[in-house]
């Protein structure tokens, strides 16, 4: 995948007019939405913006802005203008759209919303937390989706998303993270659909009355188990058939292990049990290169805390 972001932002706000450039600790808040998008390290990041105002504040802060049509209807209107914009040659094949209204956003959030398309079978990704009150669950600034996680799984399909508390009966409620990962055909097929009378209803973007709901998906875990993690580099090692230290981190990258997505968490021991995993697998000094490249990474990375709650 080579993803980009781009983060939507308009002046018109219901709730709170111009709260993209509401100051926060000296910066307007679409400068701080625009940090973490590049802390996260995934590719490009640009605002797709309503009003020049947001252009100046964004391209103050040394960031990249367009300015899109003001009338689009949603955030994904504006975010494919933007991506037309941008990348007219089509060389970023996934799309994420972050709200411009998440200040404090993680960047773990951003490379986590990303892993459901690992698998084809699905197009679009967003993330959800659990609902953690009453009157989170009554509230209808809140967005819930209906969907069920079965025993072991981290990634579901989003059946419907709504205001109001969905679904009924004893279970979990979730409260979804306005962020979407999308294949950019899928975008182009999403911004192409008129509103459902759903949506109209519901106020809500991501209602849809159509067969395309079903590669609608939610999750995963914010940071998988090292267990797992470890499981597919050794699978992956096995079917690459890795020979030297270049191969062996490319595999390594591939999972994000550089990255730091894990790293930051887990080390000492993960490289610990990754050195154990692939020594049978390529030459000593691969293994020994590899180390050392652990160890620099993770003096540079930040650890990064325990979720306060699971994320999937």
């Amino acid at each position: 995948m080579t993803p980009i972001i781009l983060i939507p932002a308009r002046m018109g706000s219901t709730r709170l007019p111009d709260k993209v450039l509401a100051d926060i600790a000296g910066l307007p808040m679409i400068v701080h939405v625009l940090n973490r998008a590049r802390e996260a390290g995934l590719g490009p990041v640009a605002v797709a913006c309503g009003e020049a105002e947001i252009v100046r504040a964004v391209e103050a802060a040394g960031g990249t802005a367009v300015l899109t049509d003001p009338a689009h209807p949603s955030g994904s209107d504006r975010v494919f203008d933007a991506l037309n914009i941008l990348d007219p040659a089509g060389m970023h094949d996934v799309v994420i759209n972050l709200q411009g209204d998440l200040p404090s956003i993680s960047p773990e959030y951003l490379r986590a919303v990303l892993l459901p398309l690992a698998d084809p079978a699905f197009d679009i990704a967003t993330l959800v937390a659990p609902v953690s009150s009453e009157a989170e669950a009554n509230a209808e600034s809140v967005v819930k989706c209906a969907c069920a996680f079965g025993e072991g799984q981290d990634v579901a399909p989003a059946l419907y998303f709504s205001r109001s508390r969905v679904p009924s009966g004893p279970g979990p409620l979730w409260h979804h993270i306005g962020i979407y990962a999308y294949r950019r055909a899928a975008l182009a097929r999403f911004v192409g659909m008129a509103p459902s009378p759903l949506e109209l209803r519901e106020t809500v973007r991501s209602v849809l009355d159509e067969p395309e709901n079903e590669r609608f998906t939610v999750g995963p875990e914010l940071l998988d188990s090292y267990e797992r993690v470890l499981d597919r580099v050794r699978k992956s090692l096995r079917l690459a058939n890795v020979t030297s230290a270049e191969e062996l981190l490319a595999e390594l990258e591939r999972h994000k292990i550089i990255g730091g997505l894990y790293l930051g968490r887990f080390y000492p021991e993960l490289k610990d049990h990754l050195l154990v995993c692939i020594t049978e697998t390529v030459s000593r000094g691969a293994v020994d290169r590899a180390a050392e490249i652990f160890r620099q990474t993770a003096q540079s990375c930040l650890a990064v805390p325990e979720p306060a709650a699971r994320l999937a």
